[in-house]
C-alpha cells in the first residue's frame, strides 16, 4: 500500500482539503502540524491517534509540528453546546510546559506554543490584518458555529476559529508548513485557515481530518468526566491503561488495531480473523493493549501490566506488591481496621455489610474472603499477619466486588 491507501485503510482520513493530496501525502516532504491546547498537564488517549497519525506521516518522509495552544487555550474552542470555562494563564503555562516535555520524550516532535506571535497583536492590527479576511456568513455557516447559534456564543469563542486559522498561516510564512491534520470536528477550522493562506498570499495549503475514536455507541473515548486515561503513566497507570484496552469492545477492537498500533495490515487481518473464530479468549484486545502500554510506557511496564492482571484474574493477590494492589483497586472503596479485630466488626465499619446480620450472613455464606483466604467462622480475628506487607488487606464480598482495607 501507499502511504495514503495505508492511512485510508487503518481509518485515519476522512475530510481532505486541497488539490492532488493523495499524491503529496505519497511523495512525503511536506511540513504539517497537528495542534491542541493545554487544558490539562497531560494528553489522554483521544489525542494518541493524532499523535500516531503525525508517526505514520512522519516516517512517511514529512516533517511534523506540534503546535501547543497558549494562547486559543486561553479562549477555549466552541463545544456543541456550552462555553468551556476560561483557565488562568499560569495554569496554561504550567499545562504547556508539561505537555512539552511528555510529548519530547516520547515523539520528540519540535513543538510550537501559538502565544508566542499571537500575544504582541494589537486589536485594531487583528482586525486590519485577519478579520477583514472573514465574512460572517461563512463562519456562520460552519457546523460547530451553527449549533451553538440557538443557545448562543460568545464573541470570544467566535473569535477562535479566526486565531486558529491565523496559526496556520503563521506556520505556513514562518516555517514553510504547508498542511495541517486535526479531528474531523476540526475541519470548520482547517478549511479557515486555508482561505486565510490563499488570501493572503494566493497560495495553496492542504488539510485533512481524522475521524473522532469512538466506541461502539458513538462515544468519544478519552477525556470524560471524572474518567481520563491519560498518556502520563502517574496519572493513568500502565495497569490501568492495559486494562482499559483489555476491555475494548468486541466490535471495535479491530478498528483500535489499525488506528493505535503499527502492526501490518496482514498481521492485523489474520489477528481478526482469530478473533471472529475465538472471541472469548479476547487475543485481540490483549495484543492491543500490550501494543499501546509498550509503546506509551515501554515493553517492561507493558510485561509488568500483563503479569498483573492474570495475578488478578487467578485470584493470587499475595504476589502482588503494596504499589501494585493500590494500581489495581484504584478507584474501589477503602476502609481501615484494627489489628485483631473481628471479622463481624471490621465488615460493617468498613461498610462492606450493611449490619452485623448481614456481615455474619455473608461470612456463614462463605461469601468473604481476605487476601485469597476464605473467612468462615463469624469469630476470626482479622490480624496484621494475614495483611500484604502487615498492612493492607484485599476483601472480596461474593465473586468481584472488592475493598482495599489497612490495617493498623
Amino acid at each position: 500500500m501507499t502511504l495514503y491507501e495505508e492511512l485510508k485503510w487503518r481509518g485515519l482520513i476522512k475530510d481532505e482539503a486541497g488539490e492532488n493530496l493523495e499524491e503529496k501525502i505519497n511523495k512525503g516532504g511536506l511540513t504539517f502540524y497537528w495542534g491542541t491546547d493545554p487544558s490539562a498537564d497531560s494528553l489522554h488517549i483521544g489525542h494518541l491517534s493524532s499523535l500516531l497519525t503525525a508517526k505514520r506521516l512522519e516516517m512517511g518522509g514529512h516533517h511534523p509540528i506540534l503546535l501547543v495552544g497558549g494562547a486559543t487555550g486561553l479562549i477555549g474552542d466552541p463545544r456543541p453546546t456550552t462555553e468551556r470555562a476560561m483557565i488562568s494563564k499560569e495554569t496554561v503555562e504550567h499545562n504547556y510546559n508539561c505537555l512539552h516535555k511528555q510529548i519530547k520524550d516520547l515523539f520528540g516532535y519540535e513543538m510550537v506554543n501559538n502565544y508566542d506571535w499571537s500575544k504582541d497583536i494589537n486589536f485594531i492590527d487583528y482586525l486590519r490584518d485577519y478579520g477583514k479576511y472573514f465574512n460572517v456568513n461563512y463562519m456562520l455557516d460552519k457546523d460547530i458555529i451553527k449549533r451553538r447559534l440557538e443557545s448562543g456564543i460568545t464573541y470570544t469563542e467566535f473569535s477562535y476559529m479566526i486565531m486558529q486559522a491565523l496559526d496556520f498561516l503563521w506556520l505556513f510564512e514562518n516555517k514553510g508548513c504547508t498542511m495541517q491534520a486535526a479531528g474531523s470536528d476540526q475541519w470548520g477550522n482547517i478549511t479557515a485557515g486555508i482561505d486565510l493562506i490563499r488570501k493572503k498570499t494566493g497560495k495553496e495549503a492542504y488539510g485533512f481530518t481524522m475521524p473522532l475514536v469512538t466506541d461502539k455507541n458513538g462515544n468519544k473515548i478519552g477525556k470524560t468526566a471524572g474518567n481520563a486515561i491519560w498518556l502520563d503513566k502517574n496519572k493513568t497507570s500502565s495497569y490501568e491503561l492495559y486494562q482499559f484496552f483489555l476491555n475494548s469492545e468486541d466490535e471495535m477492537v479491530v478498528d483500535y488495531l489499525k488506528i493505535y498500533t503499527f502492526l501490518s495490515k496482514e498481521e492485523i487481518e489474520k489477528i481478526a480473523e482469530e478473533h471472529k473464530q475465538n472471541p472469548e479468549l479476547r487475543k485481540a484486545q490483549k495484543i492491543l493493549a500490550k501494543e499501546i502500554v509498550s509503546f506509551l510506557h515501554g515493553k517492561d511496564d507493558a510485561e509488568k501490566a500483563i503479569q498483573m492482571s492474570e495475578t488478578l484474574f487467578s485470584g493470587h493477590v499475595k504476589n502482588l506488591t503494596t504499589k501494585e494492589i493500590i494500581d489495581v483497586f484504584k478507584g474501589v472503596p477503602t476502609f481501615e481496621a484494627k489489628n485483631n479485630m473481628n471479622i463481624i466488626d471490621m465488615l460493617v465499619n468498613g461498610k462492606i455489610a450493611s449490619s452485623k446480620r448481614e456481615a455474619r450472613e455473608f461470612v456463614n455464606a462463605g461469601s468473604i474472603t481476605i487476601n485469597e483466604e476464605k473467612i468462615t467462622d463469624e469469630n476470626y480475628n482479622v490480624t496484621k499477619e494475614l495483611a500484604i506487607d502487615n498492612e493492607i488487606l484485599v476483601v472480596r464480598r461474593g465473586k468481584k466486588k472488592y475493598f482495599i482495607g489497612k490495617i493498623n
